[in-house]
C-alpha cells in the first residue's frame, strides 16, 4: 500500500502521536478503496461503489458527545444542549486513546472546511478505518497537492472505532465518546464506527467558531439560477422534509446539501461532498443521486443489498432507515465549481406538517424566519414508532439543535440581520398534508410543492396577491402559477373546516409552548410576532 504521494511536513509525531504502525497521509480515491477492501472493511459494489456497515451504530450518538468546560468555552456554549466535561478526564481519554493506538495503522487526511478561504479551517483526519478516510475526504474540500507540503492543521480529529472509553475514567456515558476540546483544537471519538460523526464534529466547530465573525452557520443546502450565481438560495430542514430533493434541481446550480456559511460577501459551502438519504431512492425522482450510487468509490453506508448481483436495495430497512451514500460534490452534473455564491435572494425553511393545517407555502417577516427558525418544526408522522398514532411535533432549533454548540438566539438573531441587511425573502414551505392529518389527509404533491418553489425563486410570487393566516399570522398567496387555488388554503381542503380549526389551534399553542423557552433572550421586538 502506498504511504501516499505527498508526505506533509508537519507528521503525527511533530503533534505527540508516536508508536504508530503504518501511517498512510492523504491517499487519494483509488488507494482509498483499495485499502478498504484489501483490510475487509467493505466490498465492491456495482460501478466500484464501496459497500459498507457501520455495525452496531447506524446514526450518531448524540447522548455520547462532550465539550470540554473550561475558560475558552465556559461563557459561550449552551450548556443546557451539550453536555459537559472537565478538562482532566478528556487528557486521560486522550492518553488512554493515544495507548490503545500504538502499533496499529491509521490513515490520515489534510483538509479543509468552508469555500470560501477568508473564513475556512485547516483539518486533520486521523482514522483507524480506511473508509472512514475516505468519506471525510469527500465530505471536506480537498486542497491542491502541492498545498499539501507545508499544511499544518488548525484542528485535528481522532477516529478510533476500536477504543472504549471508560466512563468513570474518562467522565463520559458510555464506552461511546465524542469528546471537543475546542482550547485544545482536537476532538476524539471512540467505538463508534458511523462516519457522520467526522464530517458533523467540523460542522460543530464551525458552527462555535463564524458567529465570533458575524457569520452565520447554516445547517442546510444551497443552489442558485444556472449561471446567476447572484441569485442564490438557502433550504433549511430537518430530515424528511425534503432538503436534498427540492433543492437538487437541473435547472440550478448545486453548492451542496447540508452545511453553509453566510457572510458579507454572500454564501458558502463548508463541505466537498455529499451524504445523502438512499431509503426509497429512485431514478425517476431523483436521477443525480441514484446515479452516484453506481459511481467508482461511492461509499454506500448501511444498504441492503444482493450478495451475487450486488444490487441494491433501496426499499429494505432491516438495517436502518438512516442509509445513505456518500460521495464528491463533482459526482452531481450540475454542481458548483467555487462552492459560492452571493447573498440569498430567497431563504426556505421546509417542514412536513403531518398536522395537515400549513398552506403550502407562506412569506415570513424577518421576524417571523427568526421565530420559525427557532422552532425547526416538522413533524413524525402516525405509525412511524411504536405506539405513536397520531401526529407528533417535532422541534429541533435552527434545524439542527444537536450540532448548536452557541445559544440559538445567536443563530436565530445572525440569521433575521442578514435578512434585513440583504433583503432577502423567506418562505416557510409545508412538504407535508393536506386535506386532514396523516391517515386522513393526502402527502402534498410533489408537483405542487415544486411548482410554488420555483414561482417564489424566480419572482413569479411578487406580484401575486396575498392573504394573511390568521392561526400563522404570515402571508400565503391566494393564487400561485401552476396550483389550484384550494390548496393554497388548506382550511378548504378539509371536509370538516371545524376539524381543520380545531387542529390548527392545537398546533398553534404547540408552537407558542415551545417558543417560551426563548422569550426571555429575544428582546421585546420579536415578542410582538403574532402566531395566533
Amino acid at each position: 500500500m502506498s504511504s501516499g504521494r505527498v508526505n506533509p511536513q508537519f507528521r503525527l509525531e511533530d503533534q505527540g502521536i508516536t508508536g504508530l504502525g503504518n501511517v498512510y497521509y492523504n491517499l487519494m480515491q483509488p488507494a482509498l478503496v483499495e485499502a478498504a477492501l484489501e483490510r475487509n472493511e467493505g466490498e465492491m459494489g456495482q460501478g466500484g461503489a464501496l459497500l459498507v456497515s457501520t455495525g452496531e451504530f447506524t446514526g450518531r450518538s448524540p447522548k455520547d458527545k462532550f465539550t470540554v468546560r473550561n475558560a475558552t468555552t465556559e461563557n459561550d456554549i449552551w450548556w443546557e444542549n451539550n453536555a459537559p466535561m472537565d478538562p482532566e478526564p478528556f487528557d486521560r481519554l486522550y492518553e488512554d486513546m493515544l495507548a490503545h493506538m500504538a502499533g496499529r495503522d491509521y490513515f490520515v487526511q489534510d483538509l479543509i472546511a468552508g469555500a470560501d478561504q477568508r473564513h475556512s479551517i485547516k483539518v486533520r483526519v486521523i482514522n483507524e478505518l480506511a473508509w472512514h478516510n475516505l468519506f471525510i475526504r469527500y465530505m471536506l474540500r480537498r486542497p491542491d497537492r502541492d498545498d499539501l507540503e507545508d499544511f499544518v492543521s488548525d484542528y485535528t480529529i481522532i477516529n478510533c472505532p476500536s477504543f472504549k472509553a471508560n466512563p468513570e475514567r474518562h467522565g463520559c456515558n458510555s464506552e461511546t465518546v465524542i469528546a471537543v476540546n475546542i482550547e485544545k483544537k482536537l476532538i476524539l471519538i471512540g467505538n463508534t464506527e458511523y462516519a457522520g460523526e467526522n464530517k458533523k464534529s467540523v460542522f460543530g466547530l464551525m458552527n462555535f467558531l463564524l458567529p465570533e465573525k458575524g457569520i452565520m452557520p447554516m445547517h442546510g443546502s444551497a443552489n442558485h439560477s444556472n449561471g446567476k450565481p447572484d441569485e442564490s438560495a438557502v433550504f433549511f430542514g430537518l430530515s424528511g422534509t425534503g432538503k436534498t430533493t427540492l433543492s437538487a434541481d437541473p435547472n440550478r446550480t448545486l453548492l451542496g446539501d447540508d452545511e453553509h456559511g453566510w457572510t458579507d460577501r454572500g454564501i458558502f459551502n463548508f463541505e466537498g461532498g455529499c451524504y445523502a438519504k438512499t431509503i426509497n431512492l429512485s431514478a425517476e425522482a431523483e436521477p443525480e443521486i441514484y446515479a452516484t450510487c453506481s459511481m467508482f468509490g461511492t461509499v454506500i453506508e448501511n444498504m441492503v443489498y444482493d450478495e451475487d448481483t450486488r444490487e441494491l436495495d433501496y426499499q429494505d430497512t432491516s438495517l436502518t432507515e438512516n442509509m445513505r451514500c456518500a460521495y464528491p460534490l463533482d459526482y452531481i452534473p450540475n454542481a458548483s465549481q467555487t462552492g459560492q455564491a452571493g447573498h440569498p435572494k430567497n431563504v426556505v425553511m421546509l417542514t412536513c406538517d403531518a398536522f395537515g393545517v400549513m398552506p403550502p407555502i407562506a412569506r415570513l417577516t424577518p421576524d417571523q424566519a427568526m421565530y420559525h427558525f427557532l422552532l425547526g418544526f416538522t413533524a413524525k408522522m402516525a405509525g412511524t414508532e411504536r405506539g405513536l398514532t397520531e401526529p407528533q411535533p417535532v422541534f429541533s432549533t435552527c434545524f439542527g439543535a444537536p450540532f448548536m454548540p452557541r445559544r440559538p438566539e445567536v443563530y436565530g438573531k445572525l440569521l433575521r440581520d442578514k435578512i434585513i441587511q440583504h433583503g432577502s425573502t423567506c418562505w416557510v414551505v409545508n412538504s407535508g398534508w393536506t386535506g386532514g392529518s396523516h391517515g386522513v389527509g393526502s402527502r402534498m404533491p410533489i408537483r405542487a410543492t415544486r411548482a410554488l418553489l420555483s414561482a417564489a425563486l424566480d419572482g413569479s410570487l411578487d406580484n401575486v396577491e396575498y392573504r394573511k393566516d390568521p392561526n400563522f399570522g404570515f402571508d400565503v398567496p391566494v393564487t400561485a402559477p401552476g396550483v389550484a387555488e384550494v390548496l393554497l388554503n388548506p382550511r378548504r381542503t378539509w371536509d370538516d373546516p371545524e376539524a381543520y380549526d380545531r387542529q390548527a389551534a392545537k398546533l398553534v399553542k404547540m408552537f407558542a409552548d415551545n417558543f417560551e423557552q426563548y422569550l426571555p433572550y429575544v428582546g421585546d421586538d420579536l415578542k410582538e410576532v403574532v402566531v395566533g
